[in-house]
């Protein structure tokens, strides 16, 4: 099976080389789709070097939300499936014969992601949103679709400006597909470098989960809340916490409205 495998970046010229050599040694058949968002650093050097060397990288530019690069990315790859991972990922080098095996029996499969980098980032946990009995907060810096499956229900939708992936898998699980778990595809994903970028982080992710209740409806009684206050809750979630719910009610009163 031909797994197309699709990037995203911004300005990712300190990791796009780390990414990229973990991913020309996946086992193939393989072709590796890098959509430039009009990055102002090295970003599109690198990859274009990568691209002389290797026939199936390929590099595209393409403005827009991250859904609108993934959407382009999508179009233009060849495989039965698609991979998708982050610019400021590595994959393990079994990371894609993992999904590809999973790819075998189910439409849709997510890997295991590990955060590296500053310590305490490392160790928060995702926060979980259960739908239809599944888990839907696996990232698209770690999962794989079927083509057929993204074409059915419409691929991302490019007015979130984060959360995307959430959506996609909210549509694809109430579609009747089912999500499987894939320990053994592993991708390294970097930590925020800064307090600030971390905060950052936290409150975009907040505003994308208020866009997923404007999609979607209510959706509290489907967050694990007493995981959230775990008894490994320590300042650093207590603060991702709190930048979330800052982002939440910001969009709610300051977001673009959902398109009719």
């Amino acid at each position: 099976m031909l797994v197309s495998i699709i990037t995203t970046v911004r300005n990712e010229a300190r990791n796009i080389s780390a990414l990229l050599d973990s991913l020309v040694v996946q086992e193939g058949p393989i072709e590796i789709i890098v959509v430039d968002s009009y990055s102002t650093d090295a970003t599109r050097d690198i990859v274009r070097g990568y691209e002389q060397r290797y026939e199936f990288v390929h590099l595209y530019v393409v403005g827009g939300t991250r859904g609108t690069g993934r959407n382009f990315g999508i179009r233009k790859a060849r495989g039965e499936a698609v991979a998708f991972i982050d610019g400021d990922a590595i994959a393990n080098p079994f990371w894609l014969k993992e999904l590809r095996e999973g790819l075998a029996g189910h439409d849709i499969v997510a890997g295991r992601t590990i955060q590296i980098g500053y310590r305490p980032f490392e160790e928060l946990e995702r926060v979980e949103l259960i739908v239809e009995g599944t888990d839907v907060t696996y990232p698209s810096s770690n999962l794989a679709y079927r083509k057929p499956v993204l074409a059915e229900i419409g691929g991302f939708d490019e007015w979130f400006v984060t959360a995307e992936d959430i959506d996609l898998n909210i549509r694809a699980v109430r579609a009747g597909h089912s999500i499987a778990f894939r320990a053994g595809a592993i991708v390294y994903h970097r930590t925020r470098s800064s307090i600030y970028d971390f905060l950052r982080q936290a409150f975009w992710n907040g505003a994308g989960r208020k866009q997923l209740t404007l999609k979607h409806g209510v959706l509290w009684s489907r967050y694990r809340l007493r995981a959230m206050l775990r008894p490994k809750t320590n300042v650093w979630s207590l603060l991702r916490l709190n930048a979330a719910l800052l982002g939440y009610v910001g969009y709610k009163f300051f977001g673009k409205p959902l398109p009719p």
